[in-house]
Order: C-alpha cells, then structure tokens, then sequence
C-alpha cells in the first residue's frame, strides 16, 4: 500500500497495489491490519455507501457532529471526482483550511478523512461511482453541511454550475458555523 501524507493531519491518500497482467488486473482494496499501520491507529469501518452521478455534480460539504461523527475512505470505481475535506477541528492549526485530491479509477487513490473534517466531491466524468467506508453509522441528527461554494473557505471546484441539493445549497456559511470539534 501507497501511503501519503497531506498538509492537514490525518487526511491521507493511500493506494493498493494493483497486479496486472494480459487479463486484465486485480488489487486488494482493504486490508485492516495495512490500513491502521499506515493511519498508526486502529480504524473499524461500520457502514458502507456508494453513488452514482452525472458529470457536474456536488455532494457537500457533509459531516456528522459528535458523538456521531465518521471517518470515511473514500474511493472512485468508474469515473472522476475533485475530492474535498476540511479541517473543522477548532484548535487545530489548519482550522478552516480544505485539502482537494482527484480520485479517478485509473490513479486508484483512496481519500482517508478521519472525523473532525466536512467533506464533498464534485464529479468530473459521467457515470461516476463513487464509493466509501465509514466509521460510524448515519445518523441524521447529527448531520451537518457547510456551504459548498462558501467564500471564506475559497474552494475551487473546477466546475462553473455545478448540480446541487436543496440540502448543499441551502448550507451554512462558515462564518456562523460552531465547530463541535477538537483534535
């Protein structure tokens, strides 16, 4: 397994081996005892999920407030995402600050986005299947969303209009938002 660091702590990119030959290829996609080597702590994944969307669309800025709050490994089975989380830890140094990384089938990176971060895709490719582990079950009064397209967070989606939810469009802004948060 591949492991890299990001600027915010915690959030990694992780990416399996993948063997490939005149067949075509095979990759282990989770291992648990791989995993929390490369995190340096036990990580257990309770629920998992998958969408799928056309080209142009945006999920988040989702997450769950504690004691509720997940983690996520996210992965692209077909197609291309601009992967964002970030960072809502309040007495964190990078508080506010986001991470962006393009997960596509073919890179076969894998975004991990421990609790404490708001994270949203934007779906660069038709068809996109987009799929991800949590650590912790949905619980929907617990859920969050920031505002997508907030300026004080300064997120460049490459995307002009992207396809929102009443839910993402009608988010908070990040001025008003109390983090529920601490490292």
């Amino acid at each position: 397994m591949e492991v890299q660091t990001t600027p915010l702590e915690g959030l990694l990119l992780v990416r399996p081996r993948t063997f490939a030959d005149e067949r075509g290829s095979f990759s282990e996609t989770w291992n648990q005892r791989a995993f929390d080597e490369a995190v340096g702590e036990e990580v257990r994944f309770v629920q998992a999920n998958e969408s799928r969307s056309k080209a142009g669309v945006l999920r988040g800025l989702h997450f769950q407030a504690p004691p509720h709050a997940q983690g996520k490994l996210v992965r692209v089975v077909q197609g291309k995402v601009l992967d964002v989380a970030v960072d809502l830890r309040k007495d964190s140094a990078t508080y506010g600050q986001h991470h962006a990384a393009f997960l596509t089938e073919e890179n076969r990176w894998q975004f991990f986005i421990p609790p404490g971060f708001a994270h949203g895709f934007a779906t660069l490719e038709e068809d996109t299947v987009f799929h991800y582990l949590c650590t912790n079950l949905y619980h929907p009064e617990s859920e969050g969303t920031l505002l997508w397209n907030d300026p004080d967070l300064g997120i460049d989606w490459g995307i002009d209009a992207p396809l929102v939810s009443d839910k993402d469009a009608q988010a908070k802004a990040f001025a008003t938002f109390e983090s529920p948060f601490v490292r």
